[in-house]
């Protein structure tokens, strides 16, 4: 397997592609117990082919977001593709399935790709994360990992549209540039929390007895305090 990265870019990894004739549950599980992946591959108009992957090498692969790869088929014939979607078993999280779409060199495609924060907030104040995903076009060998943006010193009340996130080179906008993407409010103070708290109880029906009220009291503001603490940490 050979993955190359460039400025968080990634621009291929290796595969031998096998072709699958049976099809199935059945198959699927003994494809999976032979340590592969079921995966089909469509686009650019032509009929599905439906094959399998190694699997340590496939999950290596897919954990890169818009993971490009290229596949040697059966009969010598190769071809690059971009995971669509990716299956994933819910309790081994192992994946089952794999989508992938055709891709040419020069082409560009619609992608939505990951949003990472960097730098530190404001003392005082919370980053909230409004968008995990922001839609970008892109050359289909260049295709960003994830898009970062920068937190450092924001204070409460910033707001970072799509349209002010710093993109890579080569790599354009497609969703509304007015989404917002992060939002940075105050910290809440240990009285929201025990405001919080209280209304929580109250709605839960939880009633305190009179004679416990002080060790309540008391017990109420180490949680609120902690609370606070977590939320600027």
């Amino acid at each position: 397997m050979s993955q190359n990265t460039d400025a968080g870019t990634v621009t291929g990894t290796s595969l031998t592609a096998e072709t699958r004739t049976q099809f199935g549950k059945g198959a699927a599980r003994r494809i999976r117990r032979a340590h592969k992946i079921p995966a089909v591959l469509y686009g650019h108009g032509e009929a599905p082919r439906h094959i399998s992957l190694p699997g340590h090498e496939t999950m290596l692969a897919v954990k890169h977001a818009n993971a490009l790869l290229s596949l040697q088929l059966e009969g010598g014939e190769n071809a690059l593709a971009v995971v669509k979607d990716v299956q994933v078993e819910p309790i081994r999280r192992e994946i089952e399935h794999l989508d992938l779409v055709l891709v040419r060199r020069g082409e560009r495609i619609e992608v939505q790709v990951p949003v990472h924060l960097s730098g530190e907030a404001d003392p005082g104040a919370v980053v909230a994360v409004e968008a995990n995903t922001l839609g970008v076009t892109a050359e289909a060998t260049h295709l960003p990992e994830v898009i970062t943006v920068d937190v450092e010193g924001a204070q409460a009340g910033t707001q970072v549209t799509a349209g002010q996130v710093r993109l890579p080179a080569g790599v354009e906008l497609s969703g509304d540039p007015e989404a917002i993407v992060v939002s940075v409010v105050a910290a809440p103070s240990a009285a929201d929390v025990e405001a919080d708290l209280a209304a929580s109880e109250a709605e839960l029906g939880i009633e305190h007895d009179p004679k416990d009220e002080p060790a309540a009291e008391d017990a109420a503001t180490t949680r609120a305090t902690d609370a606070a603490s977590d939320a600027q940490s």
